[in-house]
């Protein structure tokens, strides 16, 4: 795969893309249970989705650090997603006449994607941080499914421990198409036609 600096990767069908939370048992059980996030989930609090495995994986700890025990996947809908990052604005805007964080309900970082060991890669992965509206639209609307992965993240985990090849047992994840438009918003890496990649400003 052809891999920008700055690139959307994940899992995705026509409708919906798979982005991953991970969660204590508590908020797991009851999300999971509700096909929804249900309390004991704080909407009031921002909460940070993620389209890469990988970059999960490392957040988590492959599921071992304490209240992010339990590794969701979160189907939602493309149309959703695509509101969310319509309704973004990068956390550190790169110049002072970017927009401001506080006055969007959505929030871009872009940071080092890692391989399976937790290095990190030479390319970044997007996290989207929900608040307000968004996070109302993602428990309410956007969301198709949770499906809780925590013994498949368990078990790939095993796998690379005793050095196996784990590449077949990770989600197909491939680029997630942007319209100019979006790619500029979230500050992702173009391409423009007999142009090396260039970094949207």
């Amino acid at each position: 795969m052809d891999i920008s600096y700055r690139q959307i990767r994940a899992a995705y069908t026509d409708e919906s893309i798979t982005v991953y939370q991970a969660y204590d048992a508590e908020i797991a059980d009851a999300a999971v249970a509700a096909q929804r996030l249900v309390p004991p989930f704080k909407r009031e609090r921002m909460t940070w989705i993620k389209p890469s495995f990988s970059w999960m994986m490392y957040r988590c700890g492959w599921g071992k650090k304490p209240d992010q025990a339990r590794v969701l996947a979160v189907d939602i809908t493309r149309d959703g997603f695509e509101w969310a990052l319509r309704h973004s604005c990068l956390s550190h805007p790169r110049d002072r006449a970017g927009k401001r964080p506080r006055e969007h309900p959505v929030r871009i970082q872009w940071d080092p994607e890692r391989d399976p060991h937790h290095n990190p890669l030479p390319y970044r992965s997007i996290q989207i941080g929900l608040s307000g509206e968004a996070v109302t639209r993602y428990v309410d609307e956007w969301t198709v499914a949770i499906t809780d992965l925590t013994d498949r993240v368990h078990g790939i985990h095993q796998a690379l421990r005793d050095g196996h090849d784990i590449t077949d047992m990770l989600p197909g994840e491939r680029r997630y198409p942007l319209s100019e438009e979006l790619a500029r918003t979230v500050g992702a890496t173009t391409v423009a036609p007999g142009q090396g990649p260039s970094r949207s400003q």
